[in-house]
């Protein structure tokens, strides 16, 4: 789910589109399940997604990326300048 990577962290993420709001819900089995209001269409999504991500942790867009799972729903994202306790702390928050 949240796996040391190099200078950051890779999370496995759930991502459910055109939710009403956009925020991290939590651990969904193993993954990060996240809510996005943007429809999963031209990359929308996923741009929301990265959007989310480096608000939720305090890091540049730029330091966020998605590795794999760009066309479905199951993706994983490689944040830059974390560590994974950080994410597990505002995971428990």
């Amino acid at each position: 789910m949240v796996e040391e990577s190099g200078d950051g962290v890779v999370i496995s993420l759930l991502v459910s589109p055109r939710a009403r709001r956009e925020r991290v819900v939590g651990v969904h089995g193993e993954m990060v399940k996240v809510q996005v209001s943007a429809p999963p269409e031209g990359g929308r999504a996923n741009r929301s997604v990265v959007r989310l991500i480096a608000r939720w942790l305090g890091v540049a867009e730029g330091q966020v990326s998605i590795i794999s799972g760009h066309t479905g729903r199951r993706k994983r994202v490689r944040v830059e300048g974390v560590r994974a306790e950080e994410v597990w702390r505002r995971l428990r928050e």
